[in-house]
């Protein structure tokens, strides 16, 4: 099964009690909104890495890359 950003959205969900899926839609950007903060976001790297199943390479590792699940999806879990 091919992870998806929904995957990433109940991750963000399981970490953020406060939050409800409606504030976490797949255009909006996690960072700018600090859904995912500085702290979280080595957690969200190691995760998408858990469900890629495979080591991000540095070069990867570009913010803009992370802004949001659609971007998440495109740029690491559909390859």
């Amino acid at each position: 099964m091919t992870a998806t950003w929904q995957d990433v959205r109940s991750w963000i969900l399981q970490r953020n009690p406060e939050l409800d899926e409606a504030d976490v839609a797949p255009e909006t950007d996690i960072i700018e909104s600090r859904i995912v903060d500085s702290l979280q976001f080595v957690e969200l790297v190691l995760h998408i890495e858990d469900l890629r199943g495979e080591m991000l390479q540095s070069m990867d590792v570009d913010l803009n890359a992370f802004r949001t699940l659609k971007d998440i999806e495109r740029n690491f879990l559909s390859q």
